[in-house]
């Protein structure tokens, strides 16, 4: 026979430890993401390791932690929490906005299976949210760093369909030699 006393208080404590670690995970997650966009990522990185670690199924969790380690050219930590993230949650073009940056990783030595990484992850945002910010451009860059032109004014000219304001991507049209 169970002490009705004991089930009690078990679910009581129970009830406030799952309480307090949603506290925890909130608190952590706010406070790095308020470092993340103060462009502190070193500062950044503890909560949203803790925030990851108290909820590792969490999507922001797995984003911003990602691009702290982007930030920090942490590459490959990123590509590990990110690709698990986009497994999850793979309508998210967000995720895969950083994993294809993480893929990625310095884009003046990138190697051509990086970009090619990159690039079908930043497709793939763009398939989920076509008017994705920086998305087309960052294609763009990609595929003139490879020497394929035609494809990188494609990718400029998308940009500026999707934000008429973006100087970088008609700066490089204009580069490009595109009207």
């Amino acid at each position: 026979m169970t002490d009705p006393t004991h089930d009690s208080e078990q679910e009581r404590l129970n009830a406030w430890l799952e309480r307090r670690h949603e506290q925890q995970f909130r608190e952590s997650l706010l406070r790095g993401t308020q470092l993340l966009s103060q462009r502190k990522p070193v500062d950044a990185l503890p909560f949203l390791e803790r925030a990851h670690k108290l909820k590792p199924d969490n999507p922001d969790a797995a984003l911003n932690l990602g691009g702290a380690y982007i930030m920090t050219g942490r590459h490959k930590l990123a590509v590990s929490v990110l690709e698990r993230a986009v497994a999850r949650t793979p309508d998210n073009a967000q995720l895969w906005i950083n994993l294809g940056a993480a893929y990625l990783g310095n884009p003046v030595t990138a190697t051509d299976e990086r970009q090619q990484r990159a690039l079908a992850a930043f497709n793939r945002a763009l398939e989920i949210d076509p008017l994705a910010r920086s998305v087309a451009y960052n294609i763009g860059l990609i595929h003139r760093d490879r020497g394929e032109i035609e494809l990188a004014i494609a990718a400029f000219r998308r940009a500026v369909l999707a934000d008429p304001y973006d100087r970088d991507a008609r700066r490089m049209l204009e580069k490009l030699g595109a009207p």
